[in-house]
């Protein structure tokens, strides 16, 4: 599909401000939010605010609300995307530089208060994930969504405490979990050596790159680690990537949810993420969704009452001998 004259003619008209250029590129990053694109690019608030509403009419950008925030993005239309990056395409290598450093510095400090955080809660990191719903009926549910087994290789992106990798090693003939926090891994050496796994490697990683090859593996886990992330599209791109033909993606994540006080006190980014946005971004990395699973928190007094939903996905071997 193509834009129209008229649809074209809108959305230069609403990329021809210096300013909108300047999200433009700034949204060819990551998503962000009108506080942040406010910060880099040292508006108010209600001045930004102007700027987005005039791409997203253009359709150009995408405007999705989380929680009490709103986030943008640029549009996943094929013929704006190409119109957008055939823009970006034009500048020069210098333009923007200045926002794309205050950028840099944002992305560090949410990097650091992460950081800081999983250092801090990492002894007690089961714990606190059990608060929502029982640990016992979302490993139950999960072994049913990934299948009996075995498993040539298992990886698990953001191993935290190395509980997936216990839960699931015995089924695999070798496993791989990679975490960005040391302190976390050393707990997962710890967890994985008294479970007595021998076939598992324990790596520093980063889940946007893992280095590791295209179609490696046959189950590849992602748990509660995407609502922490700035581009959790990218996270299951390359969490794709891995999957080899006949093997599955499993995601594990937080429903939408309302409470704003996690941003702040856990570090969430993302208040939950809804079926259709999972499913969609599993399409777009070239897998087949299959039916979620939800998982409602136990009544309990006190507390967040949060839902965990399980969202998998498989690489069917009929479907990559078509487009090999």
């Amino acid at each position: 599909m193509s834009l129209t004259a008229d649809q074209t003619v809108e959305a230069l008209s609403a990329a021809g401000e210096p300013t909108r250029l300047r999200v433009l590129s700034l949204l060819a990053g990551e998503e962000l939010s009108v506080m942040e694109l406010s910060r880099i690019l040292d508006q108010s608030q209600p001045r930004v605010s102007r700027h987005l509403k005039l791409l997203t009419e253009a359709g150009l950008i995408e405007r999705f609300p989380d929680g009490a925030r709103v986030y943008y993005r640029l549009s996943h239309d094929a013929p704006a995307r190409r119109l957008v990056d055939t823009i970006l395409d034009l500048l020069s290598d210098k333009a923007g530089e200045d926002d794309h450093r205050q950028l840099d510095a944002v992305r560090k400090e949410r990097e650091a208060a992460a950081a800081g955080y999983f250092e801090q809660v990492a002894p007690q990191w089961d714990r606190l994930r059990s608060l929502y719903v029982s640990e016992s009926a979302v490993e139950a549910a999960l072994e049913r969504a990934v299948g009996p087994g075995p498993f040539d290789r298992v990886v698990d992106l953001g191993t935290g405490s190395g509980r997936m990798l216990t839960l699931l090693g015995k089924k695999a003939k070798m496993s791989i979990g990679l975490d960005l926090s040391q302190n976390m891994l050393n707990i997962a050496r710890a967890n994985v050596s008294r479970a007595g796994l021998e076939r598992v490697e324990l790596r520093h990683g980063d889940i946007f790159g893992t280095r590791l090859p295209s179609q490696s593996a046959d189950l590849v886990i992602v748990h509660q680690v995407l609502h922490y992330l700035a581009d959790p599209q990218a996270a299951v791109i390359e969490a794709s990537r891995l999957v080899g033909p006949g093997g599955r993606l499993v995601i594990i994540d937080f429903a939408p949810h309302d409470f704003e006080h996690m941003r702040e006190a856990h570090q969430h980014r993302r208040l939950g993420f809804a079926d259709t946005e999972i499913a969609g971004w599993m399409t777009d990395a070239g897998l087949s969704p299959l039916a979620p699973i939800a998982l409602p928190p136990e009544p309990k007094d006190g507390g967040e009452r949060l839902t965990v939903t399980i969202w998998t996905a498989e690489r069917r071997a009929e479907q990559d001998r078509k487009t090999a």
